[in-house]
């Protein structure tokens, strides 16, 4: 009996640590604590009959909103699915650097983990070369064609590879732009040119914003020491600057606040988190939905043999028109109905 309630408290400090910085909301917290403590679901006991306790190795590129809400999320949907004792997570971030990403994954196959979760694109391609058996999730990559040098996309990436990809519709955020700002000329569009999936989302949305007649023009930087500089040229040579799910972005926002605000250009933003820190406006998902369908799909994997090759990739279902109160009363903008505060 001793035994058991130190495990259970054991569990619940791994679980309280686990949630510390973690964007969920609280009333969703709440209810993911509700569901791992029921003990006698048939998932959890289904997944604890045999005693086997499920090891999973999650490789995170980097700390931000967006990447750590899809986390949680995953984690979250497993622990309802398998039970709160019956799987373990090795959470690890690469603290934005590629290189990491494949330290951190060889670790994984060498520990013969039972499934990894690729948060963001370069860990997706770390594991990728790391492991042809290991079953890999991706969650936060928004075109897996593009990440994984696929010519022949079908939505299935086959293999041992699956996931979920938080691709907003790139023609409704072209259609916001002309929506929100329709007597803008030019357009900025500031990317980290090292992430393919932010070229890729550059690439597509230049087509829909020509057509609707803007000028466009690309500013990317390469890392985060060049951020504020690339920046300052966007925002002397644009009316508007739309910033994709970009990972960079995301972790500098305060820095490009710093330019853009004081220089009153807008910023449209492809996730809730960069529009959060510097934007006006989204058409975002939601990342914690995200990883939690992401769990959802590992469970189906590890408790129930679901064979990864077959499942297409996954989307997130709903969009949402937000903007930035705060940011908006700054640059004297007024968003029309249909957009809901953040926050």
């Amino acid at each position: 009996m001793k035994k058991a309630v130190s495990l259970m408290m054991a569990a619940a400090m791994t679980m309280g640590l686990a949630a510390c910085g973690a964007t969920a909301p609280t009333d969703t917290a709440a209810s993911t604590a509700d569901a791992a403590s029921t003990a006698d679901t048939a998932s959890s006991t289904e997944a604890a009959a045999d005693g086997k306790v499920y090891n999973v190795g999650i490789c995170q590129l980097v700390q931000h909103e967006a990447l750590d809400a899809a986390t949680q999320g995953f984690k979250d949907a497993l622990v309802e699915a398998l039970g709160e004792g019956n799987v373990k997570f090795d959470e690890q971030n690469a603290s934005g650097d590629s290189a990491n990403c494949a330290t951190i994954v060889n670790g994984f196959v060498s520990s013969n983990v039972d499934l990894i979760l690729a948060n963001a694109t370069a860990p997706l391609q770390a594991a990728a070369q790391a492991t042809a058996d290991i079953p890999v999730l991706g969650t936060s990559v928004t075109d897996y064609a593009t990440a994984l040098d696929i010519s022949d996309w079908t939505g299935t990436v086959g293999g041992n590879i699956s996931g979920t990809s938080d691709l907003a519709p790139l023609d409704q955020q072209a259609a916001m732009i002309q929506e929100l700002f329709p007597d803008a000329k030019t357009v900025g569009l500031l990317y980290c040119s090292a992430e393919p999936n932010s070229v890729y989302q550059c690439d597509v949305i230049e087509g829909y914003l020509t057509q609707e007649g803007y000028t466009v023009a690309r500013y990317a930087f390469t890392d985060t020491n060049d951020v504020t500089s690339v920046a300052q040229t966007a925002a002397d040579n644009s009316d508007v600057i739309y910033i994709p799910t970009d990972n960079t972005a995301a972790s500098n926002t305060e820095a490009i606040a710093n330019v853009v605000l004081p220089a009153k250009v807008p910023v449209v933003a492809g996730e809730e988190g960069i529009c959060n820190g510097c934007g006006v406006a989204t058409l975002s998902i939601s990342y914690y939905d995200l990883g939690h369908a992401t769990g959802e799909m590992a469970a189906k994997i590890l408790a129930k043999g679901g064979d990864i090759s077959t499942m297409p990739v996954e989307y997130a279902p709903n969009v949402t028109k937000k903007y930035n109160a705060a940011n908006c009363e700054a640059l004297g903008i007024t968003p029309p109905d249909g957009y809901e505060a953040i926050g």
